[in-house]
């Protein structure tokens, strides 16, 4: 225990002048820091004085006993590990010490080894929080907070109402176009409430094999399914506490649908393979480019679910209604590319802007970013110009977001080929929007992803 890092501040409470005189000793010898204290008084008084990472204390001893200790503690210094450390324990009081957050409960008398392995379990604990801290502002620090960036009356409107929904557990729906921010909304939605310290959990559900939805969901348990090998929680699981961002919700079968019916009716879920429902805390915002309340009408999405998780409505305005944004936005999206705070506004001079402004932006906010990746590794560093755009943009031409070709096929065209061929061509028209070609081809969006995957591996083999 001699690493700097595995050291611990340690409170030991006891009555027992013995004791006390043995852990003076021992415990700096396994390298932590110690206060000691013969009575619960003076523990508490400790406490205004110092802070701990771990507390070892007696239950029995005059005056103030070690069960208004450990309250003192769980009060004024949840963070620190306590541990019960009594000559007196039975089973109802060790109870009784985890009821009230003990990290462990140690009998009287026990090993200086027990001790030990007590404490280096509370330093791998301590440490483990710093990693995740550590990792967590890292993150931050990458990716930045999920601010709406603009000014115009729609994006306006979109953070007034993003504000105003945020505190509140509502569900919410989030309606706009490929591209226009949604699952940045439905995070910022995350932050600004109550939930914002539990997971946000994003998943697309066009993406998800039809076969594996309900595992992927709610989980499963060993041996449920062929491939089931162990107890799996599903993402309603992750997220508990949290918020569950459902994209592309109306890519869901009815079978899934009437499952999400029933979570948001009852707030119990079930994993594959288990009998016992149990409850989950989780705030669902969903998000979806398709016109839901046209599938009702056709009978493809449940009028039930729909009014459901319409309990809050959001429309993402497309760029091409909020240009006057695109100067701000693009200076944004290049310095989350670059991994900094802010950039000089002279990287985009006047007439690059000019040429941002003309483009009409099918793909929203999506390929804006795409374009000026692009044009960041082309440019000289010092600013973008207007040729380092890509052609589609200074041409106001459409580019394939698909970054294949059909003409990689040599020779006379299978049936199979034509039909990527013709798959290629609708993804090209639609700029990569993937939710948009399906709807043009007449084919469900899992069917189109799954022949994209399969063209991938076939070109992968050969």
């Amino acid at each position: 225990m001699s690493s700097a890092a595995n050291r611990l501040r340690v409170l030991f409470v006891d009555d027992e002048a013995a004791i006390r005189e043995v852990m003076k000793i021992e415990l700096p010898r396994m390298g932590h820091d110690l206060v000691v204290c013969e009575d619960g008084e003076a523990a508490i008084k400790a406490l205004e004085e110092h802070t701990f990472d771990a507390a070892i204390v007696d239950l029995r001893m005059p005056g103030i006993d070690g069960w208004e200790v450990v309250d003192a503690l769980n009060e004024t210094s949840p963070e620190t590990q306590v541990i019960i450390h009594t000559g007196h324990g039975n089973m109802e009081e060790a109870i009784q010490a985890i009821r009230r957050g003990a990290y462990d409960f140690l009998p009287k008398p026990c090993m200086l080894f027990d001790i030990s392995t007590v404490l280096q379990r509370v330093a791998d604990r301590r440490a483990l929080t710093h990693r995740a801290i550590a990792l967590e502002s890292r993150l931050k620090a990458v990716e930045g907070t999920s601010n709406l960036i603009g000014d115009t009356p729609a994006m306006e409107r979109v953070k007034q109402l993003t504000e105003r929904i945020a505190p509140t557990d509502s569900t919410v729906l989030i309606l706009g176009e490929t591209g226009t921010g949604k699952e940045l909304v439905a995070r910022r939605i995350h932050e600004l409430s109550k939930r914002s310290d539990m997971p946000f959990v994003a998943v697309n559900c066009g993406a998800l094999p039809e076969n594996i939805v309900e595992s992927e969901f709610f989980g499963h348990r060993k041996g449920a399914f062929t491939g089931a090998e162990s107890n799996r929680k599903g993402l309603f699981e992750v997220a508990n506490g949290g918020t569950l961002f459902l994209d592309e919700l109306g890519e869901l079968d009815k079978t899934m649908q009437v499952k999400l019916l029933r979570f948001l009716e009852s707030g119990e879920i079930r994993r594959i393979g288990e009998n016992e429902a149990f409850n989950v805390d989780v705030r669902i915002v969903a998000a979806t480019n398709r016109p839901l309340q046209d599938m009702v009408n056709e009978g493809s999405f449940r009028e039930d679910l729909f009014f459901r998780v319409n309990t809050f409505e959001m429309h993402l305005p497309p760029l091409r209604q909020r240009k006057d944004d695109i100067p701000e936005l693009a200076l944004h999206l290049i310095a989350r590319a670059l991994k900094r705070p802010n950039v000089d506004k002279n990287i985009l001079p006047q007439k690059t802007i000019d040429v941002l402004l003309d483009h009409e932006w099918s793909g929203n906010v999506r390929e804006l970013a795409n374009a000026l990746e692009h044009a960041m590794i082309l440019c000289d560093g010092q600013c973008i110009q207007v040729e380092d755009l890509p052609a589609s943009i200074t041409q106001n031409k459409p580019s394939s977001a698909s970054g294949f070709s059909i003409q990689s096929f040599g020779g006379p065209k299978t049936l199979r080929e034509i039909e990527m061929e013709v798959i290629f061509q609708v993804l090209e028209k639609h700029r990569g929007d993937k939710p948009k070609t399906a709807t043009e081809l007449g084919i469900a969006l899992k069917t189109l992803y799954n022949k994209l995957n399969q063209y991938i591996s076939q070109r992968n083999v050969a």
